[in-house]
């Protein structure tokens, strides 16, 4: 599973993806700062 994690003013959001490109595409979208992460 891939994680992409969205680091907000005061908070974070998380969002759940279960392929790299379907993650990274979405990863691309975003003007905050994120992080992408893979997890078993």
């Amino acid at each position: 599973m891939w994680v992409i994690t969205v680091f907000e003013q005061n908070s974070y959001r998380m969002f759940q993806f279960e392929n790299k490109n379907e993650a990274t595409v979405a990863l691309s979208q975003f003007s905050c700062p994120a992080i992408l992460s893979f997890t078993s």
